[in-house]
């Protein structure tokens, strides 16, 4: 058997081998070892506090403690759990602090898929769950623990969680992102988004430079640790790329700014038109106390095409995404050009065609070298601008930038067909020779990708780079090289997400706050907190199958193309509501298998359908079809490790469940004579077809219980 990669659960398998070995011979040592197997096991349940690590710790020590009557077998058992919490400890440690287990292997503590997905590790179950029972500002709550910004995310996320939904491998996803915006909003609207206590300003100062989601993130859990906070924005406006690079039809700036506004309410300085540099040095800063640096600057600057006419059209027609995105974001609205040419396949591309097309270019195209399948944007954001009317021409590679002197007049191309490479499993777009065509073009926008602008960050001389231009630092902490100086964000990922960004913010914060106070940094990633394990919504079975993912209501298209007003609607408080319900609550149901398991293999039933269970390769589920065969033996549920399945006995009934979902109810019998509970039908004509010759559990007019059938057989 491998080893499990959970250093808890591997201390536990090695201690339970040991004792059963029967090569523990001395009753002292016997004792001390199942004493520290009963601990460990409490780490890996859930059910320890901090005070057992130092217990064990004890323990340890009293193998040690006579070492001339020690028993040699308890002494290496000792030198052995010494090593292991010597290397292990922030394992350990974690599985005490967050109630989870990375790994999965201990399985009271595996955390849910969506949430080990999330870069910020937000405790989603438990806030679908209080959205699902309309406790909107509950649900903010638990969602700032880990992210600042909840209705940012909730427009713009990525959605990684959703990428992993287990409900998808039934039928289609949680909309996991679309009732974060929901509840951001109605919390907000009613008043009930608010800040949780600080602490008191401990006399630190910490400058973090830039503006953006990991600015902001580590901003606010730095105030929330009592640190004195200036951002230092070169923007006229908060939010980095969310202001200038994120379109108000996606995201409006109204949202920025009120979650802005909060994070500014707790005592954050932001410093506007302002250069890290220029107009404020690092040496300036520490003279003012300023004792921690925190990098976020973003990667504002955009890859050039490297094509013939580019330099020579330079802004003549020829424009940059993240410049172009800039200047209408701060109020340009000029239309870059009639026929608009975008070179690129992800979201800035998008953002880029669906913003010209609002500005009224007459025609918008974006070239792309290669396929639909390959684009890197978002697909809903394909298909919106499809809608839109943008075109797109796949695989299409520009050559020169085509012109009259004055102003760009087209995009030379060439067709590209793909191919795959040796030792290589991607396909490679490669010029078809012979196959140069024009296309017409006053504007071309480049959006092929984004790098960090370094000028600026000269006086940070031991900072690393890497080859791609990014910040180097141990991602476990965003420390860079030199010290007090951390960083996140896009200057250390790349362009990458805003959920990445805000969970980098984070870490930030948390290691900032233990470079001040002198404490090692952590070696590994911290796993997920889950805060609380709320209680499971109750329905049907036919219920559970029956609720689909609601569409998403959209703005019509005819002002959609013409008004930056936001394009998604956003779900109703009844679409909010259902939706949260579909929420298979994976915090809870590890899917181990165990209840398929004993059901089909034990008690030859089979009467439990859940194949979502196999993640990778999932068949049919459907929950309707339990009450069909299941005769509430409550086998699955007696085996279940995390009390996912649950049978209970209530008006007269036996209810199998799980998570909540009713899937099967069956009225009991009852002791003609003494009133007992029997069990239903199903399950007595179950023992009764396994006990013939065996014992007689029925009477054939009468159904009474074992005492009375055995008193009845008395006389």
């Amino acid at each position: 058997m491998d080893k499990p990669l959970c250093p808890v659960h591997s201390t536990i398998l090695y201690l339970s081998d040991q004792l059963d070995s029967g090569k523990l011979k001395d009753p002292k040592s016997r004792r001390i070892s199942e004493h520290i197997l009963r601990l460990i096991e409490e780490i890996s349940n859930g059910h320890a506090d901090k005070e057992h690590l130092h217990a064990i710790d004890e323990l340890i020590e009293e193998y040690h403690h006579d070492k001339e009557a020690a028993d040699s077998v308890g002494l290496e058992i000792g030198k052995h759990l010494r090593e292991v919490l010597t290397k292990d400890h922030e394992t350990f440690q974690s599985h005490l602090e967050t109630g989870n287990c990375a790994s999965m292997d201990c399985i009271r503590l595996a955390p849910s898929p969506c949430q080990m997905a999330c870069p910020a590790g937000i405790d989603i179950p438990t806030y679908l769950s209080l959205i699902g029972e309309g406790k909107d500002a509950e649900a903010i709550e638990v969602i700032r623990h880990d992210n600042p910004l909840p209705w940012v995310c909730g427009l713009v996320c990525t959605r990684p969680c959703e990428l992993m939904c287990v409900r998808a491998r039934i039928d289609t996803p949680v909309s996991i992102k679309f009732l974060k915006a929901f509840a951001a909003e109605k919390a907000m609207s009613l008043g009930q988004y608010k800040n949780p206590p600080q602490e008191p300003l401990n006399g630190k100062k910490v400058c973090v430079i830039g503006a953006g989601p990991a600015g902001l993130s580590a901003s606010y859990y730095l105030a929330l640790m009592g640190y004195q906070v200036r951002i230092i924005e070169s923007l006229p406006v908060p939010g980095g790329m969310l202001m200038v690079g994120i379109p108000r039809y996606r995201l409006p700036r109204e949202v920025i700014d009120r979650e802005v506004a909060m994070i500014e309410s707790l005592g954050v300085e932001i410093c506007y038109n302002t250069r890290f540099g220029k107009d404020v040095t690092l040496d300036s800063l520490r003279k003012e106390g300023f004792e921690a640096f925190f990098i976020a600057i973003g990667a504002h600057k955009s890859y050039t095409l490297g094509i013939e006419g580019e330099d020579t059209y330079k802004g003549k027609g020829v424009i940059d995404s993240v410049e172009f995105l800039r200047r209408v974001a701060l109020g340009d609205r000029r239309v870059p050009g009639r026929r608009v040419v975008i070179i690129g396949g992800g979201n800035v591309a998008i953002d880029a065609a669906r913003t010209s097309l609002r500005l009224g270019a007459e025609s918008v195209t974006i070239a792309y070298r290669r396929t639909r399948s390959e684009m890197p944007a978002d697909i809903e954001e394909i298909e919106h601008a499809e809608e839109e009317g943008v075109e797109f021409s796949f695989l299409t590679i520009p050559t020169a930038v085509d012109g009259d002197g004055k102003k760009t007049t087209g995009l030379k191309c060439l067709r590209a067909e793909l191919i795959r490479k040796e030792d290589s499993d991607r396909l490679y777009p490669v010029p078809v020779e012979g196959s140069d065509y024009i296309m017409e073009a006053d504007a071309i926008i480049s959006a092929i990708g984004q790098f960090v602008d370094v000028e600026g960050l000269e006086a940070f001389t031991g900072i690393k780079w890497t080859r791609r231009g990014t910040i180097e630092v141990k991602h476990t902490c965003m420390e860079t090289s030199e010290d007090g100086v951390f960083a996140a964000g896009d200057a250390v990922t790349g362009p990458a997400t805003v959920i990445e960004a805000i969970g980098g913010g984070k870490r930030a914060a948390e290691a900032i706050d233990r470079y001040f106070n002198k404490m090692p940094q952590p070696r590994i990633p911290k796993v997920p907190v889950r805060y609380r394990r709320e209680k499971s919504i109750e329905m049907p079975a036919s219920t559970k199958m029956a609720l689909k993912r609601p569409e998403m209501p959209m703005l019509n298209i005819e002002r959609r193309r013409i008004m930056f007003q936001q394009a998604e609607l956003g779900y109703t408080e009844n679409m909010v509501r259902e939706e949260a319900r579909r929420c298979l609550r994976c915090d809870i149901c590890r899917r181990c298998g165990k209840c398929i398991d004993v059901c089909r293999d034990k008690m030859g039933i089979g009467a439990l359908k859940f194949g979502y269970m196999d993640f990778d390769h999932p068949v049919e589920t459907d929950f309707r079809k339990t009450s069909e065969t299941c005769i509430t033996c409550g086998a699955c549920a007696a085996n279940c490790p995390n009390e996912a399945i649950v049978i209970e006995e209530k008006n007269g009934e036996r209810i199998l469940k799980l998570c909540g979902t009713i899937l099967n109810r069956q009225k009991l019998l009852y002791c003609e004579s003494c009133n007992a509970v029997l069990g239903p039908a199903k399950y007595l004509d179950y023992v009764k077809d396994k006990t013939v010759g065996v014992a007689k559990v029925l009477d054939q007019k009468r159904t009474l219980c074992g005492a009375c059938l055995r008193k009845k057989g008395a006389f």
